[in-house]
C-alpha cells in the first residue's frame, strides 16, 4: 500500500511517525558532519526540502531527541554504528526567518527579536541553581520582543554559552532561509538599516563565538560578503553551481521515477520529466523540484505547483522595471531560446537596479534559469570577468508560470487591451488609438513602480507591452525583436504563421521634443525609420507580398499614445 502525502508537511518527526511519503535524504547528515565545516551556507531554491532537511538535523542531533531511533530506523544515516551514536548527544539551537516578511525595518527587527526570545523563553530552566550569575540571569531576562540592538545581536552568543556549561558540550546552530528578510527589506527600501544589524548578530553568533561546534545556514541566495558576511571568514560557502550535497536538496530523476511506479504512474514519466525536470546542482543534472512532484503524486495531474507556491513579486519587479535590454532577453527566454549572461553566485541587491548579470544571477539561484553551458575562462576574451553561462528556463512549469505573469501585468486593463488587439488584427487605425491610449492610462503607472537611480522610465512600459503582444499572439505569429536604435525605441516584426493574415511592423519612438514638435511628427519618424531600415525586406524575402505587410509608427509621450500607418492618416 502506498503511503500517505502529506502536503506542506516540513516537521521531520511528524512525517517519520505517521509515515508519510518519504525520499531518505539522511546521507546528507553524514556528508555534512564529516565535511567537518564550522559554519555552512546552502543556498537552494524555495521548496527544495531545506525547512525539513533542517527539521532533520534537528532531530539528529539534539539532546531534546536522545534515544529517539524510531525516527531514523530504516534509513541511511542508520546504518552506521558510529552515526548511532552521535544522536541526540548535542545542544541545538534551531531558528527559522521563513515567515519575517514586514514592510519596514522596525517591523522586521521585531520580528527578528520574537523569534531569538522564543528560544530563551524554551529554556528558561538554565535560570534554576548557580549555572547562571546574578548578572548573567539579568541578561537572560532581557531576551525579550523589546531588547535593545546590544541584547538582540548578543542574544545567540550568549545563549550557545548559557546552553554549552550546562550540557558539557558546545552548541550546532540552524538558522533556515536566513535571506527572507533581506529580500524583502530590499523591495521595501531599508536594506541597510538591517544589514547592519545581522551582520552584528551574525558575527557574534557564527564567527567570534567560543560555545559553537557547527552552525548551518539556508536559504535561496548568497548575499554579498560586504553586506553581511564581511567578518565571516570560516564560511563555507554551497551555491547551486557547487557539487558538495547536489543530491540532498531534491529528487533526483531516479528517486522520481520510483515514487511514480509506487503510486501506479510509471506511464507519465514522460509528461512528468517534461514539466519538472531541469534543475542543475554542481555537476548533478536531472533534479525535480520536490513539492511539484508531491503535489503531482497527490493530484495525479500536472500543474504549476511550484510556480505558484509563493508569491513572485520580486522577480516580476526586476523584470517589469527592468531595462529594454533585460526585457528581450526575457523575451528569447519565454520563446524557448537561450541567453549568455555572466554570474556572480555573491548576489548584490543593492546593484540589481543597475547590473543586469546581477538579475540573472538571482533567477538562476531562485530556481528559474538552469545552465546549459559554462563558458570557461579560456574560451572568452574577457577573462578577467565573472564567469559565463548559457542560460534557459528551467522547465515548463517555470514557463508556464512566466506566461501567466505577463498576462497579469496587463490585468488592470484586461478589456482595453483585448479591444486594442482586435483592432490591430482587423487594421482599424482608429479604434487601436482609442484603446491603446486606454491601456497606457491604467497601466503606465502599474509598469513604473518601484525606486531606481535613475527615475522611472517610460521604456519599461513599451517593452511590457511588447511582452504582452507575445502572450496574447504567439499562436497566430512569429514575433521577432530587433535591435534598440536608441533610447526608449524598440522594433517588433509580427510574421504570421496563415496566409490569410497580414505581417506587421511596429516601431516604438519616446518623443524628444527638442527634434519633433508633436507626437505626429514622432510616429511618423518611426515610420521613416521602419522606411530608412528597410525592415520588411525579411518578410518580402519569405514570399510575404508588400501590400500584405502593415507598417506602425508608435509615439510615446507620458501616458500618451499616437499611432501611424504607413497607408493611412490620423
Amino acid at each position: 500500500m502506498s503511503r500517505i502525502i502529506s502536503i506542506g508537511r516540513q516537521d521531520y518527526e511528524k512525517l517519520r511517525l505517521k509515515n508519510n511519503f518519504y525520499i531518505d535524504k539522511t546521507h546528507f547528515i553524514k556528508e555534512w558532519w564529516e565535511a567537518d565545516d564550522e559554519v555552512t551556507l546552502i543556498a537552494r531554491p524555495r521548496r527544495f526540502g531545506k525547512t525539513l532537511n533542517m527539521s532533520m538535523l534537528e532531530k539528529f542531533f539534539s539532546s531534546d531527541y536522545a534515544g529517539r531511533s524510531e525516527l531514523f530506523e530504516g534509513l541511511s544515516i542508520w546504518k552506521d554504528k558510529a552515526f548511532r551514536k552521535i544522536q541526540g548527544t548535542y545542544p541545538v539551537i534551531s531558528l527559522s526567518f521563513a515567515n519575517i516578511k514586514e514592510t519596514d525595518y522596525e517591523k522586521t527587527r521585531r520580528k527578528i527579536c520574537e523569534i531569538i526570545a522564543s528560544q530563551y523563553a524554551k529554556r528558561t530552566f538554565l535560570l534554576e541553581g548557580n549555572l547562571l550569575s546574578e548578572s548573567e540571569k539579568e541578561t537572560f531576562h532581557r531576551k525579550t520582543i523589546d531588547m535593545d540592538d546590544v541584547d538582540a545581536t548578543l542574544a545567540l552568543h550568549q545563549l550557545s554559552d548559557y546552553l554549552s556549561r550546562y550540557y558539557g558540550k558546545n552548541v550546532i546552530i540552524l538558522l533556515d532561509e536566513y535571506d527572507t528578510p533581506m529580500q524583502e527589506a530590499y523591495v521595501g527600501g531599508y536594506w541597510s538599516e538591517l544589514t547592519t544589524f545581522i551582520r552584528s548578530m551574525f558575527n557574534a553568533a557564527f564567527k567570534t563565538n567560543p560555545y559553537l561546534e557547527r552552525a548551518i545556514m539556508t536559504g535561496i541566495t548568497r548575499i554579498s560578503g560586504e553586506s553581511i558576511f564581511s567578518d565571516l571568514n570560516n564560511l563555507e560557502v554551497v551555491t547551486t553551481t557547487s557539487s558538495e550535497y547536489a543530491d540532498s536538496f531534491g529528487f533526483t530523476e531516479g528517486e522520481v521515477f520510483s515514487a511514480l511506479d509506487e503510486y501506479g504512474l510509471a506511464d507519465q514519466k514522460g509528461e512528468v520529466k517534461a514539466w519538472y525536470d531541469g534543475f542543475t546542482f554542481g555537476d548533478k543534472t536531472d533534479i525535480y523540484n520536490p513539492w511539484s512532484i508531491v503535489n503531482y503524486l497527490n493530484k495525479k495531474k500536472v500543474g504549476r505547483y511550484w510556480a505558484n507556491s509563493s508569491a513572485n513579486g520580486l522577480v516580476g519587479k526586476l523584470i517589469r522595471e527592468g531595462s529594454g535590454a533585460i526585457k528581450k532577453d526575457f523575451e528569447q527566454l519565454l520563446s524557448g531560446g537561450t541567453i549568455t549572461a555572466a554570474i556572480d553566485e555573491q548576489i548584490v541587491y543593492a546593484a540589481l537596479d543597475t547590473n543586469e548579470s546581477a538579475i540573472w544571477s538571482l533567477l538562476l539561484a531562485s530556481g528559474y534559469l538552469k545552465v546549459i553551458h559554462r563558458q570557461d575562462y579560456g574560451e572568452r576574451e574577457d577573462d578577467w570577468s565573472e564567469p559565463a553561462y548559457e542560460l534557459a528556463l528551467t522547465n515548463l512549469e517555470t514557463r508556464r508560470m512566466f506566461y501567466a505573469m505577463v498576462r497579469d501585468w496587463f490585468q488592470q486593463s484586461h478589456a482595453n487591451y483585448n479591444d486594442f488587439i482586435k483592432a490591430l488584427l482587423l487594421g482599424d487605425l482608429k479604434a487601436m488609438n482609442t484603446y491603446m491610449n486606454k491601456v497606457a492610462l491604467t497601466t503606465f503607472s502599474y509598469f513604473d513602480t518601484g525606486n531606481r537611480p535613475s527615475g522611472a522610465e517610460p521604456e519599461r512600459f513599451y517593452h511590457g507591452f511588447v511582452l504582452g503582444l507575445i502572450v496574447e499572439l504567439s499562436g497566430k505569429y512569429m514575433i521577432t525583436s530587433n535591435r534598440e536604435s536608441g533610447f526608449g525605441r524598440y522594433d517588433v516584426i509580427l510574421e504570421p504563421k496563415t496566409q490569410d493574415s497580414s505581417a506587421m511592423i511596429l516601431e516604438f519612438k519616446v518623443r524628444d521634443s527638442e527634434d519633433e514638435k508633436t507626437l505626429e511628427e514622432t510616429a511618423k519618424a518611426g515610420l521613416f525609420q521602419i522606411k530608412e531600415k528597410q525592415y520588411a525586406k525579411g518578410l518580402e524575402a519569405k514570399g510575404i507580398a508588400k501590400e500584405r505587410i502593415r507598417e506602425y509608427g508608435f509615439a510615446f509621450e507620458g501616458k500618451q499614445v499616437l499611432i501611424c500607418s504607413s497607408d493611412d492618416k490620423v
